[in-house]
């Protein structure tokens, strides 16, 4: 437990705060992940329902 402790202390003197850019950046990335996982979703019940159909 103690040397959990010391190493999340570590990690938490280790990290900073993004930057405006660095912040956009992942912002972009997180919203093209949304899209990129929404498009393909919407393509599988799209074809679903194609099959449906026919």
């Amino acid at each position: 437990m103690k040397e959990f402790l010391s190493s999340s202390w570590h990690t938490l003197k280790l990290a900073r705060k993004s930057g405006r850019e660095e912040f956009l950046l992942y912002l972009k990335l997180v919203f093209l992940g949304l899209f990129v996982v929404g498009s393909i979703g919407f393509l599988i019940q799209f074809v679903g329902a194609l099959i449906k159909l026919a």
